[in-house]
């Protein structure tokens, strides 16, 4: 092979190559390091609303107080909103006005789970169980037979909101959803993976021990209300107004021999949210442009809702601040720049048949730029035009930070969406990029610390670039 074809090979083709091969040691020290941090944020935020609180908890240790409308707006004041105790907007004011838009990066809090339906207590057959409701997209079967822990808040009529924990704390009891054993389920055993375990099943087994006398009707569900009324002081009724989730119970931890992935519930999206909270808070300088942080609920549900992102509340604090500097409310939509933080399917070589392998992530390759998302023919994606690419692959470039170009799978293959066509709506550029993800939405999903860190390397890398 002459030398000059491998110049013009180097040049004119992409050479993809492992992260590893491009990181030096300090970028690994660094990256343990976050990692670290990252695991126990996973642990402690196993819901929307303990991320919601452990997001102001960290933002107050670095000096963000809450919101007060018209007395912030001045470059290097930092500030939150934590809208409804769900979800939570950071911003750090800019040199530039408002008018120069904003730098913002957006990513969501929620993940798949079981909720309890408002009437869930029920016995039968002398067991007790609590119905639940799936929220975002599951699959039922990964849901069974897994130790589960129950988290929430039950709001009585006086206003008092009481904070349930049951199954987080060392020696507490866990909850579990049967099935059916092998010997019994040759039919069961037939039917396709989603509909094998119907949704009206996915109930959990919270008790068998009766109480009162053998002659007693409900002794089991009485005996479970009797245990919640004790530690919680609510009654059956109090459920009507209650938010209690079931997730796994099992902790993050690093998945590996060579301890080079972290394994957890919720890497969907608290990868990513972490990264860009993480980044944020990390930022020292007052940024040229200002910078914004957006935790949003209900991203697995289209993002609906006063706490998702298709709620006005982001659009409200957007005016306030906007006054402050005497500027039409729409001005600084056009030259800010929204980095839609979400994950993208990692390809994963026991199902290669449903990836195109040339625009597949790939772990240890850094984070995934989506120039679109959505299904089939592009259906619920913002679409981000060529300038828009270009200008992230010259801020991470810049930056050294490790990146990918990605697409979810082959194009018939199915399909997902992100907050990205909301803020598109709102007319901010908008591009989607995230971290790749092994079993996306199982309530155990694996990442690569690699992809992790890059992507708070590249949504610090986004504060403090300038977009227009």
């Amino acid at each position: 092979m002459s030398e000059g074809y491998k110049e013009l090979k180097k040049k004119l083709l992409t050479a993809k190559k492992n992260g590893y091969d491009r990181i030096s040691d300090a970028d690994r020290a660094a990256m343990e390091d976050y990692c670290a941090g990252y695991i126990d944020f996973l642990n402690r935020c196993k819901t929307e609303r303990l991320c919601a609180a452990e997001a102001v908890r960290m933002a107050e240790e670095h000096g963000y107080r809450p919101y007060v409308s018209g007395k912030h707006g001045n470059p290097g004041d930092k500030f939150y909103v934590c809208n409804r105790g769900k979800a939570v907007m950071l911003v750090h004011v800019g040199k530039r006005p408002l008018s120069d838009g904003i730098q913002l990066a957006a990513a969501h809090i929620d993940s798949p789970r079981l909720d309890l339906k408002p009437t869930p207590l029920y016995e039968e057959s002398e067991l007790a169980f609590f119905k639940t409701h799936y929220y975002g997209g599951i699959r039922k079967y990964q849901w069974v037979t897994i130790p589960l822990e129950l988290r929430g808040v039950v709001a009585l009529k006086d206003g008092t909101v009481l904070q349930v924990n049951i199954g987080a704390e060392p020696g507490d009891p866990k909850l579990v959803i049967t099935d059916l054993l092998p010997h019994l389920g040759q039919e069961q055993g037939k039917k396709p993976l989603s509909t094998a375990i119907p949704a009206e099943t996915l109930n959990l087994l919270v008790g068998s021990r009766p109480i009162g006398d053998e002659d007693d009707s409900g002794r089991v569900k009485l005996a479970v209300m009797q245990l919640l009324n004790e530690k919680y002081g609510i009654t059956e009724d109090d459920f009507n107004s209650a938010e209690l989730e079931a997730v796994p119970a099992s902790p993050a931890c690093e998945i590996g021999l060579d301890r080079s992935m972290i394994g957890s519930y919720g890497h969907d999206d608290r990868v990513c949210a972490y990264a860009v909270l993480k980044a944020l808070l990390d930022l020292s300088e007052t940024p040229e442009k200002t910078a914004v942080c957006m935790l949003a609920d209900k991203e697995e549900i289209g993002s609906e809702g006063v706490t998702g992102m298709r709620s006005a509340a982001f659009d409200t604090l957007m005016e306030d601040l906007c006054a402050t500097q005497h500027i039409a409310v729409r001005a600084w939509r056009e030259k800010s720049f929204c980095l839609s933080a979400d994950v993208t399917a990692a390809f994963d070589p026991d199902y290669s048949d449903v990836y195109d392998k040339r625009n597949a992530a790939y772990l240890n390759y850094g984070i995934g730029l989506c120039k679109y998302t959505g299904a089939r023919g592009k259906s619920g994606a913002s679409d981000a035009d060529a300038e828009t690419v270009a200008f992230m692959r010259r801020v991470f470039d810049e930056a050294g930070v490790v990146w990918q170009i990605a697409e979810l799978g082959k194009v018939d293959a199915g399909g997902g969406g992100t907050v990205a066509a909301y803020m598109a709506q709102r007319n901010i550029t908008t591009l989607d990029a995230g971290v790749p993800v092994l079993s996306m939405h199982a309530p155990f999903e694996t990442v690569a610390k690699l992809d992790c860190y890059q992507m708070y390397k590249g949504a610090l890398a986004l504060y403090r670039a300038v977009f227009q």
